[in-house]
This record gives structure tokens, C-alpha cells and sequence, in this order.
């Protein structure tokens, strides 16, 4: 099998065509890397179907870079069955982009699957075939702590959407998306999907990014947490027998940038609870994350710039920030700018509220699925 190359502000809403990213959903802040446990819902309370594992292995996956991985596992979860017209196109599949350090099963809690996959919602999973997969250098697919360590290939975003499309059309059949969405680095899986495959889907709904190059602070506090890890002597290229102590810088700076201030001030007003979520924070991502993983996760968004190209995306594109992310904030008056080279794009951006979460609110779908809702019904063929 081979590879294919390749405060408050106002609703703003530009009603033309449109933009780093991470996951972490807590009740103080959303950042990235890998998730902490999460106890799942309880079979009570939840109202989607239990999902399908799988695993797809690709034979000598060769990455921008011209390094060659000769087997790389690709992990997912799916909810639902395809359907096929006439012609045989599949015409529910929907597939849907976790953020740097997480995995597909992210979506699977209350505040997603629950307001969205469950019976007469908007992604109800007896209706819609939903891919949730792991991207390479995450979760339960091919990374770097599986035994290659910096030995791994240096994957980039376009590297890990040329893999998803295999395990979407080899892997698992599906020859057309009725919908592409993604949060945080998903957000920025978005465009390039919309550009390299523009043809193949129906809608693209982006949560959380921008479409441009990374820089200014976005870039600096990236590569600071990168400089934590690689300056560490305890990293020793990479050879570590302990995780090193510049892994908690990181996790630092991790942690700085997925906070909503406004949530913060709120739920941690004194000294002592925001020390507190400090020491907690660290106690569990500390535990349950690798170096050398987080350093390719963010890493790979190093070349990532789909603005030059983005008259290429043919499919409505509903782009959709929050007003409280750190990571994306609108000041910068970016989306505005982009969204206006897209055909059939429209920028939203959600105002600051009790609701948001900063670059979180991603995840908190009854926050936006409004927008979800007018996507599908804007781009029904």
C-alpha cells in the first residue's frame, strides 16, 4: 500500500467565504497534549451508540521529509454505518479532527457526543457513518514512545492529512465526506483538507485556529516548550530512561495558553486554588505524557500555512473562534481577513460568556452546533 504524496465582543460574523492548536477540556482551562483520564459517561447518560475500534496498517508511508515509516498503524473509532447512492458515493460519513495531543475518543463525552451523536441530533449516529481517528504520533496510532523514539519520521500536517485520507478511503471504503470538522489542530486539519482534497466533501467546519502560517506568540510559546525539552540534558537526544524535567516547562506554558481568563478568575479567586490547579495540572498530564511525543505533536505544525491556497477550497466552510482563546485571539483580525478568499466561507466568532471556555469552547458543541445545523442545511445536495 503506498502513501500519497503531496472584554466582550460582538458575534462577528463575515458572511463571505474563511482560520493553532490544542485539546484539553477541564472545568479551568482547554490546553493540549495528551488529555488526562476521563471517567466515561455512564450508560445512563449516555445517549450514542458505543463506538467500533480499528486499526489500519499502511506499508512504507513515506512522509514530506523523504523518511519512510515501513509500517504505520493508524487507530480509529467509527459510530454508524455507510451509505451509498446509486452510484455508489457514500453520502453520511463524517469525519471529525481531535486537537495536538488528543485522540478521537476526546469527542466521546457529554459535551460533544452527547449534544451531537445522539438520537435526533444533528450527527445522530443511526443517520451518520462518524470517523474518529487517531492521528499518526497520537493516541493508539504509530508515534514516537512506541520504540523509535527521535528515530520516528518528522511528520507535518500535511504528512498526517495525506494518512487520514488513506485510512478513510482505503481503510475503511468511504469515497466522499458529507462533512469535514476539526478542534484546535483538527481546525487547521480542516483547511488542508479543503485544499488538498477539495472535491471530496461536502462542508468543512473549523473550530479554533487560524489559516495562516504560525508566529508571533503562537510560534514563540511553541517553541519555547520545545526548548524546555531539547535543552534538558536529562532529554539526551531523545534517549531518556526518565521523562526530563523540562517536560513540566512545557507543560507549563501548556497550560498558560489554554486558560480562559475569565473562567479562571472565577473558579480559581485565590492564591491557593490557582497554585492548587497548577500542582494538578502537572500531576496528571506529567504522568501521561512523553517527550518525545510532545515534541513531534508540536512540531509538526511548523510548516503549516493554507493561506496562499485558499481559493482552492470548494465546499461551504463555516470557521468558527471563540473571543476568549489565548491561542487565536481576535484581535489580530486575521479570520476576518482569510475568510473572505474562501468561495462559500463565513467566519463566527463567539463572544465571551459564561458558556466559553477560551480555546476549549471547541468542544462545548451546544455552544455552536447552531452553526453545525445551518452548515449541513447550507450544503444539502
Amino acid at each position: 500500500m503506498r502513501a500519497f504524496s503531496s472584554r466582550k465582543l460582538q458575534n462577528a460574523i463575515v458572511p463571505v467565504a474563511v482560520t493553532v492548536c490544542l485539546l484539553m477540556s477541564t472545568p479551568h482551562a482547554s490546553t493540549q497534549s495528551t488529555p488526562p483520564p476521563q471517567q466515561p459517561p455512564t450508560a445512563s447518560t449516555q445517549n450514542w451508540p458505543a463506538p467500533k475500534d480499528g486499526d489500519f496498517a499502511v506499508k512504507d508511508f513515506r512522509f514530506g521529509s523523504g523518511e519512510v515509516l515501513p509500517e504505520m498503524n493508524l487507530h480509529y473509532a467509527t459510530l454508524g454505518t455507510p451509505q451509498r447512492n446509486a452510484a455508489g458515493r457514500v453520502t453520511n460519513a463524517v469525519l471529525i479532527l481531535h486537537g495536538t495531543g488528543g485522540s478521537g475518543r476526546q469527542f466521546l463525552q457529554p459535551q460533544f457526543a452527547g449534544e451531537l451523536f445522539g438520537p435526533g441530533q444533528l450527527l445522530d449516529a443511526a443517520r451518520y457513518f462518524i470517523i474518529l481517528p487517531d492521528n499518526v504520533g497520537h493516541g493508539r496510532s504509530s508515534k514516537p514512545s512506541n520504540g523509535l523514539r527521535a528515530k520516528f519520521p518528522h511528520y507535518d500536517y500535511d504528512d498526517m492529512v495525506r494518512a487520514q485520507h488513506l485510512l478513510v478511503t482505503e481503510g475503511l471504503g468511504v469515497n466522499h465526506l458529507r462533512l469535514v470538522m476539526g478542534t484546535s489542530m483538527g481546525c487547521m486539519h480542516s483547511f488542508v483538507w479543503g485544499e488538498m482534497f477539495p472535491d471530496f466533501m461536502d462542508a468543512l467546519l473549523p473550530l479554533a485556529c487560524l489559516p495562516v502560517e504560525i508566529a508571533g506568540r503562537n510560534r514563540i510559546w511553541r517553541k519555547m516548550s520545545m526548548d524546555a525539552i531539547r535543552t534538558d540534558p536529562e532529554w539526551q537526544d531523545g534517549n531518556y530512561t526518565a521523562q526530563p524535567r523540562g517536560l513540566r516547562t512545557s507543560l507549563y506554558f501548556l497550560q498558560l495558553v489554554g486558560l480562559a481568563p475569565l473562567q479562571a478568575q472565577k473558579n480559581l479567586p485565590t492564591r491557593a486554588q490557582a497554585d492548587k490547579s497548577v500542582e494538578d495540572f502537572q500531576q496528571a498530564r506529567f504522568a501521561a505524557t512523553d517527550a518525545n511525543d510532545f515534541l513531534y505533536q508540536v512540531d509538526a505544525s511548523r510548516n503549516y500555512n493554507p493561506s496562499p491556497q485558499l481559493e482552492k477550497i470548494l465546499a461551504p466552510l463555516f470557521h468558527i473562534n471563540s473571543a476568549d482563546d489565548f491561542i487565536n485571539p481576535p484581535e489580530l483580525g486575521i479570520a476576518e481577513r482569510e475568510i473572505a478568499r474562501v468561495k462559500r466561507g463565513r467566519f463566527i466568532l463567539i463572544p465571551i460568556s459564561d458558556e466559553t471556555r477560551g480555546h476549549g469552547t471547541h468542544t462545548r458543541a451546544r455552544i455552536w452546533k447552531n452553526y453545525l445545523e445551518e452548515l449541513l442545511k447550507t450544503s444539502e445536495k
